[in-house]
């Protein structure tokens, strides 16, 4: 046998070889993109359980959407209510975005769709105790608060696991929420929290509101006023009126971040935060204060007084309005915020979010 026909027998044996072992790994292997799509349906699953556990039952929702996943029940006032994701299984970044006090996921709604068209995976929780038909029970729960910080804690257990990048925020408490929750897992295995969000981040209160949570038994006096709890009013998407008991917890939430930063805790990731100067309800300087003990970089969109803007109109914009379906008939129209609007420079604090978010890659 010839030197040159033994070197081509076994190139040839080679790359039979190769071309075997090519396929094998080709039959073994399944396709990435599928692999993807069971995650997201796994992680989906998840998040549907929350939910199930929660009210005990939930069901197929009529409105869909191209990556968007809804969990819907009869538990809920409308389909509005419902918490959602917001799926972008091609980005390795995600974003959790939790509600208000009294409202529910509606109101994130267009801030999630920055995000989204940013390339964010979004998660919008539903806190217990909101969005739903009978919220009596839970509006007099004592330990509501504890049940909202809990289900933050799982939902941002469960976004960790879906990309590399972290973001957290919310609007009014549920930007209190997000920064608990950072301040309390700082320096744990858990904090991989990568930036925050403040949308009318309550992290102070009226004089007033502030000064009665002091006086002593106020919240069992409070719980007795509350009463039967009003769950329909001209918002098919907010609660009527905020609990009084749910209102001092949220008091002792903010109490609990203002512990911490004057033990020194500070922020230690991006922070970006909007806020009307004209808010009574979350005055400003509650965000001020918390700018002071953040390392930065730091984004402070500021709504000069003179807008007038509401503290609930700040992530209203146009679209959300029209969609709202708000009965400006059952309320007072000369009271001051009873009527919502749409926040006139939503489209100015969409260009100063996407700006921020440009840092994370």
């Amino acid at each position: 046998m010839s030197s040159k026909f033994f070197v081509k027998m076994l190139t040839g044996i080679v790359a039979l070889l190769s071309a075997n072992m090519a396929i094998a790994a080709n039959l073994s292997m399944p396709d990435t993109s599928e692999m993807k799509s069971r995650s997201f349906s796994d992680l989906q699953n998840q998040f549907k359980a929350f939910y199930e556990k929660e009210w005990g039952q939930t069901q197929p929702c009529r409105e869909t959407a191209l990556s968007r996943f809804s969990v819907c029940s009869n538990v809920l006032r409308n389909e509005g209510n419902s918490p959602f994701m917001l799926t972008k299984k091609s980005s390795s970044k995600v974003a959790v975005l939790i509600h208000g006090l009294s409202d529910s996921p509606f109101f994130m709604r267009e801030i999630a769709d920055i995000l989204f068209d940013e390339g964010f995976t979004v998660v919008v929780p539903l806190l217990p105790g909101h969005g739903k038909r009978d919220a009596d029970d839970d509006m007099s729960d004592w330990d509501l608060a504890e049940r909202w910080q809990s289900h933050v804690d799982e939902v941002i257990k469960l976004a960790d696991s879906m990309g590399d990048t972290l973001l957290v925020g919310g609007f009014s408490t549920g930007g209190a929420l997000a920064v608990e929750h950072y301040l309390d897992s700082t320096g744990s295995e858990v904090n991989n929290i990568d930036g925050l969000m403040l949308f009318s981040g309550a992290l102070a209160l009226s004089d007033n509101a502030e000064s009665m949570s002091r006086i002593w038994g106020i919240k069992l006096l409070a719980r007795i006023i509350d009463g039967s709890y009003q769950t329909h009013g001209p918002n098919p998407y907010k609660y009527p009126n905020v609990a009084g008991l749910a209102g001092l917890e949220l008091m002792d939430l903010i109490n609990t971040i203002r512990e911490k930063v004057e033990e020194g805790q500070q922020l230690e990731v991006p922070l970006f935060a909007a806020h009307s100067q004209a808010d009574v309800t979350t005055p400003i300087h509650g965000i001020e204060q918390l700018m002071e003990a953040s390392q930065g970089p730091n984004t402070f969109f500021v709504i000069d007084e003179s807008y007038g803007l509401c503290h609930a109109d700040l992530v209203v914009n146009t679209n959300l309005l029209n969609k709202m379906n708000f009965n400006a008939n059952m309320v007072n129209q000369q009271e001051e915020c009873a009527v919502p609007k749409a926040n006139p420079l939503f489209p100015t604090m969409g260009l100063m979010l996407r700006d921020y978010l440009s840092q994370f890659k």
